[in-house]
């Protein structure tokens, strides 16, 4: 596996803004969505509704199909979450944007700078890029800690958590980042 030692992320305006400038993302969504209670940015509702199948997403409804919950529950959103991150890296991949993309990049940093946060400088920015996108897709190995990894315990002062079951969540660890994960 590659270590981690930096990070990048992203608020939701960014995440659309990029999804935007890539001129949107395609994904193939694994069943219907239907939720009528997607929040607005008025304290209202903007309800969400999508077929299962191939989708071409602007960043907006990305964005929401990354976020919603009222479907179903959490872990399913990390899922989706998760869709997101793969379909952007294709579409960069698919279009070979790359190149272009690290021309690009002062000014897209420029543009998005107020919505991305990083420790790393624009020169490892372009290393990791060029890094990643040798690394097949079947490569890397997403994981969610759902309900088979955690349980239902409520606290002695009353409150409902949710806590990992130690031994399936080092299994689980092993199989994303190989038998050394703790080293």
């Amino acid at each position: 596996g590659i270590r981690v030692h930096n990070y990048v992320a992203m608020d939701f305006n960014g995440v659309t803004q990029l999804i935007d400038i890539l001129g949107g993302v395609d994904i193939d969504v694994p069943y219907n969505i239907a939720d009528y209670e997607y929040p607005d940015m008025n304290y209202g509702y903007d309800p969400l509704i999508l077929q299962a199948g191939l989708q071409h997403m602007d960043g907006s409804l990305a964005l929401k199909f990354a976020r919603t919950r009222h479907g179903d529950n959490d872990f399913e959103r990390a899922r989706r979450q998760q869709m997101v991150l793969y379909a952007l890296r294709d579409r960069v991949l698919d279009l070979n944007m790359l190149p272009s993309l690290i021309v690009q990049s002062p000014s897209l940093l420029t543009a998005l700078n107020q919505n991305v946060y990083t420790d790393l400088n624009l020169d490892q920015m372009i290393q990791l890029a060029l890094t990643l996108k040798d690394i097949p897709t079947e490569n890397i190995r997403p994981g969610v800690i759902d309900g088979d990894y955690i349980m239902d315990f409520v606290t002695p002062e009353g409150a409902q958590v949710l806590v990992p079951r130690r031994a399936l969540l080092s299994n689980l660890l092993s199989e994303i980042f190989g038998s050394n994960y703790s080293e």
